[in-house]
């Protein structure tokens, strides 16, 4: 007899009773997990939800440094990720041996380094403070005077972020392979169809789609940016799993994904490792677990909360 959804759906929901389990899906996740989840939002909101929930075990539906955020913040909770192999090709090109390299090898630049939150403890763990792409502009104009600053590892939120501030950044040359994958041209050609749609665009993507966008916000500010957008059509420049959530909040819209040259919308490959099935198994088995050593969880946890405060600010 083959298990339907619904059954699975049921399984998830018992299986979060028995084990006092809290689930959080990331605004990328695929609808049925957004559906199941207790919340869903961005980096920063779902970090505190992490670090306010009672519950003895967070199943993170997101990537692997997500996950790894909850564990941080919630070191005596059992953390799990639906799939171990879901990672991010930001968290990817900044290795925390290089980041500790080039930090040796420049030491008398004493830089203060903002990570982006797209990166492993490693790299948490090395640096001064923590942004997401929805409060990077407020907490860069915190960021001391009398330091230079290095931002890791997304050259485009950087670039974005300098634009908005003002402030000399020193820019880790990653980016994120979903938002890169936006162009100028297959954003122009979806405003053909739609000459008079607003675009909103995620601030990973390029400086070319940024500069066609009526407005550059995080995911979760794209939520009031829509609701409130005086035209029904709207172009929506981020990962496909946006849209399931967009069309909850601003139903009255016509939500439009972002296209590429190559398909006509964009998913990360990533996130939708995580599934209904898998999310169920995690929580029976109670694997796999997200661990790190202790003293790296506590130096990144600085930089974590330090973000949670000057955000509070």
């Amino acid at each position: 007899m083959t298990t339907t959804a619904i059954d699975i759906k049921e399984e998830i929901l018992q299986l979060k009773k028995e084990r006092n389990a809290v689930i959080l899906a990331h605004n990328y996740q695929v609808g049925e997990i957004q559906d199941i989840a207790d919340y869903v939002g961005d980096s920063l909101g779902l970090a505190y939800k992490a670090k306010e929930t009672d519950c003895d075990v967070i199943a993170f539906c997101g990537v692997h440094f997500m996950a790894e955020t909850a564990k941080i913040l919630n070191p005596n909770k059992t953390v799990v990720l639906p799939d171990r192999e879901a990672g991010c090709s930001l968290e990817e090109s900044c290795p925390a041996e290089d980041l500790a390299a080039f930090l040796d090898a420049n030491k008398e630049k004493n830089y203060y380094v903002i990570a982006y939150i797209n990166c492993s403890g490693g790299v948490k763990a090395l640096c001064d403070v923590i942004v997401t792409s929805g409060n990077a502009i407020d907490i860069v104009n915190k960021a001391p005077q009398d330091r230079p600053i290095l931002f890791v590892p997304d050259a485009n939120l950087g670039a974005w972020v300098m634009e908005q501030t003002g402030r000399k950044m020193d820019l880790w040359q990653g980016s994120c392979y979903v938002h890169v994958e936006f162009t100028q041209s297959s954003i122009n050609k979806i405003k053909e169809e739609y000459p008079e749609a607003l675009v909103v665009a995620h601030p990973e993507c390029t400086t070319a789609v940024r500069l066609l966008a009526d407005e550059v916000c995080s995911t979760e500010k794209m939520i009031g940016y829509c609701q409130n957008a005086p035209v029904k059509d709207i172009i929506v420049v981020t990962e496909s799993g946006m849209l399931h959530r967009l069309q909850k909040e601003a139903p009255d819209k016509n939500l439009i994904p972002g296209p590429t040259d190559k398909c006509a919308c964009n998913d990360c490959h990533f996130m939708k490792m995580n599934t209904l099935e898998k999310l169920r198994d995690c929580l029976r088995d109670l694997s796999p677990t997200v661990e790190m050593p202790e003293d790296v969880r506590q130096r990144a946890e600085a930089p974590i909360n330090r973000m949670l405060e000057q955000s509070r600010k």
